[in-house]
């Protein structure tokens, strides 16, 4: 078994994959006119999302996804400047240290039982 140190950044990048994924692919068909079955495949790939983030041993559904919002933010950026050719300066580096930084204290923080 993978540690959770190591598997929930693992899942977390994969959901980012799938919402980003899907939703660059239902971009394209309502703005680059790809066509509806780039939109619907681009839906079902979105689809992903919760499955993946179900994946997480996590006590609490809100603590998850606040954590997994942060690692979409930062997703976000770098699959934007694959995608745009948009390099992120260094104010996106720099809040996404800061987001990055948030969502471990999150997700990895210890806490007391109960």
């Amino acid at each position: 078994m993978i540690p959770g140190a190591v598997r929930a950044p693992l899942i977390f990048l994969l959901a980012a994959l799938f919402e980003i994924g899907g939703g660059y692919l239902v971009w394209r068909a309502l703005r680059e006119d790809a066509g509806p079955l780039v939109g619907a495949a681009g839906l079902l790939v979105v689809a992903g999302l919760p499955l993946t983030l179900a994946l997480l041993d996590a006590p609490f559904f809100g603590r998850a996804y606040a954590a997994y919002g942060g690692v979409f933010v930062v997703a976000s950026l770098a699959l934007g400047w694959l995608i745009d050719r948009v390099r992120p300066d260094s104010f996106d580096v720099a809040g996404g240290a800061v987001i990055l930084a948030g969502v471990a204290l999150i997700y990895f923080a210890p806490r007391a039982s109960g």
